[in-house]
């Protein structure tokens, strides 16, 4: 709708934990995820970044980190209108192999 605002890592980090509700991921692995979307936001754009860059970012974040999350956050940022859009999300992740990592692919210091 064309409105601006700063960006929110605390509003970045609410979203992913909502998504990661009552799933088996430790909030430091999404914190560190959120952190991570900030400092790669602020490295790669000057002035502005469209919230559009920014869900994309949150996307691939939370595909790596745990799928249901992934499918979560999608239906809600993607505006899923029908059970139709959950398959098609599904097929697309299927066999993707998913697990607590970090959002380089690495596994996060705090985890054995």
């Amino acid at each position: 709708d064309g409105t601006r605002e700063e960006f929110n890592r605390e509003k970045v980090l609410g979203s992913m934990l909502i998504a990661c509700g009552k799933r088996p991921v430790p909030v430091e692995t999404v914190r560190e995820a959120a952190e991570f979307i900030e400092r790669d936001v602020f490295q790669e754009f000057e002035d502005e970044v469209s919230s559009r860059e920014i869900g994309d970012r949150v996307m691939r974040a939370l595909k790596m980190i745990d799928p249901i999350a992934y499918v979560r956050y999608a239906s809600v940022y993607q505006e899923f209108a029908s059970l139709q859009d959950f398959i098609e999300l599904g097929k697309s992740i299927e066999g993707y192999e998913c697990s607590v990592l970090g959002v380089r692919g690495e596994r996060p210091e705090h985890l054995p």
